[in-house]
């Protein structure tokens, strides 16, 4: 009998293998393991798996987004797609001409996207995201679309539209509007793609500041017990540096200290479970949702492990 893998990377390459999706498996691939002769080139793999969540619309479905279910394309979905595709270096092409197509077709009158369309009405949902008739524009999904198409070099007519409201939302936020640590995320998403760095280095700046001060990050993670969750979120649903600088170059890097950051890092390490893999630490309303996010949020872990520099293999 082979022991049992040891290292971070190979227990967290068993769970994958045990649990995930194809396009989890993939990607788990693409980012950690060497490419094997005779197999297809990990990007194209990649995409291929992809590409069966893509719908005729243009947009991405069939609970490409887990807490999403039924085959509707859904703009939560659409930006999952845009984050794989900008992995792989392929956020470009007739491809993406067709998702801001979709995009387009779908934007609430100021441009912007929805966090759900009501053509999710009839297919499970996540019971905290609602399905209304008229839903208004929200930077959970737009900040992220629009960040990614960015960094891609796309140009198309409804970006624009798109980029204003976000400036806008992503301002209210850094002047103190109230908000909550998923919206931030979008907002960082979205800084740290968009074209004008200076602005979005200055607006960082003062978002950082407003994050800190209504307490959505746990900077001791070890006392996160005692720290209050956001108003809406489930129990432990707590955020930590590394959930808002998920990368060391990230816009929101600078709003930690490097002992905070390093503490963050340490509680994330800590985290993986005995098979594997880590948890997710959001309500689980279904029993495949859970199964199928803790795939995302292993890879997740690992990459921003590694990004700092952490011993994963």
């Amino acid at each position: 009998m082979d022991p049992a893998p040891t290292s971070p990377l190979a227990r967290a390459e068993h769970f994958v293998w045990l649990t995930a999706r194809v396009l989890e498996q993939r990607r788990f691939a693409y980012h950690f393991l060497p490419q094997r002769d005779g197999l297809e080139p990990a990007v194209d793999a990649v995409e291929r798996a992809l590409a069966a969540y893509l719908n005729d619309d243009g947009g991405y479905g069939h609970a490409l987004e887990p807490d999403l279910r039924g085959p509707v394309s859904q703009p939560l979905h659409t930006a999952y797609a845009l984050r794989v595709l900008d992995e792989i270096g392929r956020c470009g092409g007739q491809r993406i001409e067709r998702v801001c197509r979709y995009l387009t077709e779908i934007s609430t009158p100021t441009g912007a996207l929805p966090a759900l369309h009501p053509s999710q009405r009839g297919y499970p949902a996540a019971p905290w995201i609602p399905v209304v008739d008229d839903p208004p524009s929200d930077l959970l999904a737009t900040g992220p679309v629009t960040g990614l198409l960015h960094r891609g070099g796309v140009w198309h007519a409804w970006l624009f539209r798109a980029t204003d409201f976000c400036w806008s939302a992503v301002e209210r936020l850094a002047d103190g509007a109230p908000t909550h640590p998923y919206e931030v995320m979008a907002a960082i998403t979205f800084l740290d793609c968009v074209p004008d760095r200076q602005r979005a280095g200055a607006v960082a700046e003062r978002l950082g500041a407003r994050v800190r001060e209504q307490r959505l990050v746990v900077l001791d993670p070890w006392d996160a017990a005692d720290h209050p969750v956001p108003a809406g979120y489930g129990p432990g649903e707590h955020h930590f540096a590394h959930d808002f600088a998920r990368l060391p170059g990230s816009v929101a890097r600078p709003w930690f200290s490097d002992a905070e950051m390093s503490a963050s890092l340490d509680h994330l390490a800590a985290a993986q479970q005995e098979d594997g893999g880590w948890p997710i630490n959001w309500r689980q309303w279904a029993p495949g949702t859970a199964l199928e996010c803790r795939p995302v949020v292993t890879i997740d872990a690992l990459l921003t492990l590694r990004a700092y520099g952490r011993e994963i293999d």
